[in-house]
């Protein structure tokens, strides 16, 4: 049993950070799901794989997967690359491509 420790990116739905510093530690599927053939749905038998824990911090996270003796992978967050513009820079008259109607 193998489980995965990360921290969430923001939805695209969310404008802000909010709720994004959590960490969560969540079980790798055991077995594949498997599509019933009458009704279409997907389901599968790992009971794991609903189980998802929250952790104010990371070694909160990696101090309970080794507690319980849990094989675990730590995925570090990317930070996002942002670039700080104003909306007064779109109509600048020395802009190197030019604004146009």
């Amino acid at each position: 049993m193998s489980a995965r420790i990360f921290s969430p990116a923001k939805t695209a739905m969310q404008a802000g950070k909010g709720r994004t510093g959590l960490w969560v530690l969540e079980f790798e599927p055991e077995q594949p799901r498997r599509i019933d053939p009458l009704m279409g749905y997907t389901s599968s038998g790992d009971m794991k794989s609903q189980i998802r824990l929250t952790f104010e911090t990371k070694e909160e996270a990696i101090a309970y997967a080794e507690k319980n003796g849990l094989a675990y992978q730590v995925n570090e967050p990317k930070e996002a690359k942002r670039r700080q513009i104003s909306y007064a820079e779109n109509f600048r008259y020395d802009r190197k491509i030019p604004w146009t109607h």
